[in-house]
């Protein structure tokens, strides 16, 4: 029988259909200039806005839909599904830096930014990563020192996901001593923020859609009420708060990445034929996908039941590392056996598995490593 994911309700179907369709007719056709530009065009951060697919879970007064986590979770769904070429940098943009501001930020500030990030207006980054520092945020080394009646930034940064379109970046910076009590979050509105310069736009080997910039700050001048949080040094526990939905979002994005991935294959391998017969046919093919179908499906049910705790508040850290690293893990394990079935034309980049491949290694790298996820997990034994 048809699996339902259990956070589904008649509203959320109702969304999806139009978004689904909107994505397909309005959105799709333009993903191969996107990789091809290494970003996204403007019109569709403003067009994902005016479907509400932007800050779903931020209430209403600061511009969202006042839904709970479930509706970003299918908007990323939807996006891995149909243009997986916008996954990252909405998530990034939704469930990341809105969730900061929200969280965190003053009245004036949420009201100051979150209505235009909904609206896709402004466009957000968070700048966690340093050259030498990645996983291990409190060694960052990016300053935030208080002149008179400002915040002086000065680093550098790297591998920062919408580098290249971001107004808005949060930046993980020193403000005191050594260690997690001396790190801030401090917020750069980068249009006319001298000493704000953005580096090349980082070629990678996947995602290629996706801006990921380095991010210098030279003498960048802030004020003060710039800052989140009502005093100096809670970055390090606003980080560690925040992670259980970034990580969950990660996973939810492996999950449909997983089930695009056998849905593509099988679709092939039940045309494709070689000594006489379809592919499915051999019994080395039907078990494979019957190996991936299941995995995908294990994912697909551990997942939902992540987002059933998130959205009642209690989804703790270790669970969603759990999430991050074996979905991630699966993902790329899926990705992997599934190009080896389209044989050669798996490796064409005009076929989708290509690009699935691809995409997918990084998930076991940002967001914290699965080596990090797994060396909590263990904490927790």
């Amino acid at each position: 029988m048809p699996y339902r994911s259990s956070w589904m309700t008649e509203e959320l179907d109702v969304f999806r259909d139009q978004f689904r369709k909107y994505l397909a007719k309005d959105l799709a056709p333009h993903a191969e200039k996107w990789r091809e530009q290494k970003m996204v065009d403007r019109f569709a951060w403003r067009g994902l806005g005016k479907m509400g697919a932007l800050l779903a879970s931020v209430p209403e007064g600061y511009g969202g839909l006042g839904a709970t986590f479930a509706y970003d979770a299918a908007v990323l769904e939807d996006l891995e599904s149909t243009v997986p070429e916008l996954t990252t940098g909405v998530s990034v943009h939704s469930a990341i830096v809105a969730h900061y501001i929200l969280n965190y930020g003053s009245e004036e500030q949420k009201k100051r930014w979150l209505p235009k990030m909904a609206s896709g207006e402004m466009v957000g980054a968070v700048a966690m990563t340093e050259p030498g520092t990645g996983s291990d945020l409190q060694a960052v080394k990016t300053t935030a020192k208080k002149q008179g009646n400002s915040y002086v930034i000065n680093g550098q940064k790297t591998f920062i996901t919408n580098g290249q379109a971001a107004d808005l970046v949060i930046v993980v910076a020193r403000t005191g001593d050594v260690g997690a009590k001396g790190i801030s979050l401090i917020v750069v509105e980068t249009a006319g923020a001298d000493g704000y310069k953005r580096g090349r736009n980082l070629d990678k080997i996947g995602l290629h859609a996706s801006d990921t910039s380095e991010l210098f700050f030279d003498n960048v001048t802030v004020p003060p009420e710039n800052l989140l949080g009502k005093e100096e040094g809670q970055g390090f526990v606003q980080l560690m708060q925040q992670l259980p939905q970034e990580r969950l979002s990660l996973a939810v994005g492996a999950v449909a990445s997983m089930e695009r991935a056998v849905k593509l294959t099988t679709e092939y391998t039940k045309e494709r034929r070689a000594f006489g017969k379809p592919l499915m046919d051999f019994q080395n093919t039907a078990f494979t996908l019957a190996e991936r179908k299941t995995e995908a499906m294990i994912a697909r049910v551990f997942v939902d039941w992540c987002i059933e705790r998130l959205v009642a508040g209690d989804l703790d850290t270790v669970t969603a590392s759990m999430a991050k690293y074996w979905c991630s893990d699966k993902q790329v394990q899926t990705a992997d056996e599934c190009l080896q079935l389209f044989g050669g034309y798996g490796y064409m980049q005009e076929y989708p598995i290509s690009r699935i491949f691809i995409d997918s290694r990084i998930q076991k790298i940002y967001g914290g490593t699965n080596e990090i996820m797994k060396l909590l997990i263990a904490r927790s034994l």
